[in-house]
């Protein structure tokens, strides 16, 4: 029988949603019984929209709180609240964002960023960097690499043989090269090496690249279970699109489950009763689910 999992939870920049959303969530009946749940961090008294110093130095010191207790085995799962970013610079914050801290903290290079909702897996090849930068960028490692983490999330989630589409980078996937040569060159290669690089080649389905412009209707239909994607927006936009409310960012990688809700810290409506905390409950269960295993 499964363990009841240990979930930490962090509140993100106080001045945000993020304590609203997380007490919602915590009330709401929604979560998991087969879990445990703490929040995580000390904060300050906060004026509701206004972030400050403070505010940023407790996010930090939550974070740091919530990865020393996962690696020490006190917590088998963490989900953050938003911060901001800016503000976490600020105060010397040394991390692009979360997922870098964690990955940071934990010794890990091998890591990447997914994204899940109710009918739409995606994991991004690249992530923060210029569209004109994309192409350049792009390697077969790199696909592979990150094809990997995919794979071996989908199987602890949705059981043997996953099936991963593969988006091309331009338009029709390059239409047999004549408007672009990177899916002959780069990423068809690299969909037969990710096939190949499967220990047990049988236990997931690789296929593509595909054309950007219908694979992500193929896969909220149920043909696919996720897509790996070339870049940042081609992933996202679809995700917010389809599952806006209920989209989870989950950092592949890690020895440990962090998931986190994909918005960011809402300044503008904080206290105000209306943030909704569906992506904060998704983000909770997920997390659950995954520790519990």
């Amino acid at each position: 029988m499964a363990k009841r999992a240990r979930i930490g939870i962090t509140l993100g920049d106080c001045a945000g949603i993020g304590p609203e959303i997380v007490e919602a969530a915590l009330k709401s009946g929604r979560l998991s019984r087969a879990a445990d749940y703490q929040i995580i961090g000390d904060y300050p008294l906060r004026s509701l929209g206004k972030p400050t110093p403070e505010t940023a130095r407790a996010a930090a010191a939550a974070l740091e709180q919530a990865v020393s207790l996962a690696k020490a085995g006190e917590l088998d799962g963490v989900v953050t609240a938003p911060i901001h970013k800016a503000n976490m610079y600020d105060i010397g914050f040394k991390f692009p964002g979360q997922t870098e801290f964690f990955a940071a903290r934990c010794g890990v290079d091998n890591y990447a960023w997914l994204l899940t909702g109710g009918t739409l897996t995606v994991a991004l090849v690249t992530t923060h960097i210029p569209l004109s930068q994309v192409a350049g960028m792009l390697k077969q490692s790199e696909i592979v690499r990150i094809g990997l983490l995919l794979v071996n999330f989908l199987q602890r989630r949705s059981g043997p043989r996953p099936r991963i589409a593969v988006a091309g980078l331009n338009p029709h996937a390059g239409e047999s090269g004549t408007i672009g040569r990177e899916e002959i060159e780069i990423i068809a290669p690299a969909v037969a090496d990710l096939q190949s690089a499967i220990p047990n080649p049988n236990s997931a389905i690789v296929s593509g690249p595909y054309p950007p412009d219908t694979v992500f209707h193929r896969a909220a239909e149920g043909e696919f279970d996720a897509v790996l994607c070339m870049y940042h927006d081609q992933g996202l936009i679809p995700l917010k699109l389809q599952d806006f409310d209920e989209g989870v960012n989950v950092t592949l990688g890690l020895p440990f489950p962090r998931t986190s809700p994909d918005h960011g810290t809402a300044f503008n409506i904080a206290g105000k009763g209306i943030a909704r905390p569906s992506s904060m409950i998704a983000a909770i269960n997920l997390a659950a689910e995954l520790g519990r295993r």
